[in-house]
């Protein structure tokens, strides 16, 4: 797969984008997925994070995802993960996060602080690639990116990640709102400043969230990441080199531990 056009997009912006990836099928039966995992969630201790008003973060067992296999090694997603990461690049993370009618904007931000290779060496060491379970409007809170920004030192800010609001005209003047439809991927670095918006649409907009690190990028400490023993021997050998995880004899409710603080009451 030729990628050198979309390596180079994410490597000066931050952000870069597959259209019509996937089939809508699959992306309403991921959005099922999604909202079941949520509703599952949300009744229980640990079981979701805020990250603003009326806005959530969902860690979830792949095996919780009808399709996450497919998902997980779309070529798309395999070849920018190698080409930005190294042959091995592994899946740190697998969550969702979801606004509802009612949630606001969000800080600019970025996911976690930036490590010396990227302030220094501008070498991105983690994606996210994000996959929206409905098609994005103006009125659904639609992300918002600064491109460029991941290449921020970042070390005076708040958390090393939250910048000073002094800063945010600059973010705000760069910043581009997405409007993604079902099937579209994006690839990211999560070192890119970005936020959430004012979601006043009754529509919720689940977005899933793939992790994936370099060797040595230290974020599975974060996550929590677990399959079953028969779904580890199901799923594929290209699979099984990529996923970083546990595996149980039984699953075990996930306790959330990726909490941005400065993201929880917004």
């Amino acid at each position: 797969m030729e990628l050198t056009s979309d390596l180079s997009t994410l490597q000066r912006d931050g952000i870069v984008g597959c259209k019509g990836a996937l089939p809508r099928d699959m992306v309403e039966r991921l959005r099922e997925d999604m909202m079941t995992a949520f509703w599952e969630a949300i009744r229980r201790p640990g079981g979701a994070i805020g990250r603003g008003p009326r806005r959530w973060y969902v860690e979830l067992h792949p095996e919780a995802l009808t399709d996450f296999v497919a998902l997980a090694t779309h070529p798309w997603i395999a070849a920018m993960a190698e080409g930005a990461l190294g042959p091995d690049w592994q899946i740190v993370e697998v969550g969702f996060d979801t606004p509802f009618q009612g949630a606001k904007d969000q800080p600019w931000h970025r996911d976690f602080p930036s490590p010396r290779e990227s302030y220094e060496d501008r070498r991105i060491t983690s994606l996210a690639f994000n996959i929206t379970g409905v098609d994005v409007t103006e009125d659904m809170g639609p992300f918002e990116v600064a491109p460029g920004t991941q290449w921020d030192d970042g070390r005076e800010w708040n958390h090393e990640m939250f910048p000073d609001k002094a800063l945010w005209p600059r973010f705000a003047e760069r910043g581009v709102r997405k409007f993604p439809r079902m099937g579209d991927i994006s690839c990211r670095s999560a070192l890119t400043v970005h936020r959430g918006t004012a979601h006043p649409s009754p529509i919720a907009r689940p977005v899933l969230v793939l992790g994936v690190d370099a060797p040595g990028a230290g974020h599975a400490e974060m996550h929590d990441l677990m399959v079953t023993r028969a779904f580890h021997e199901a799923m594929p050998e290209q699979l099984r080199a990529h996923l970083n995880c546990r595996v149980v004899d039984e699953l075990v409710p996930v306790t959330q531990k990726h909490d941005i603080e400065g993201l929880v009451m917004g």
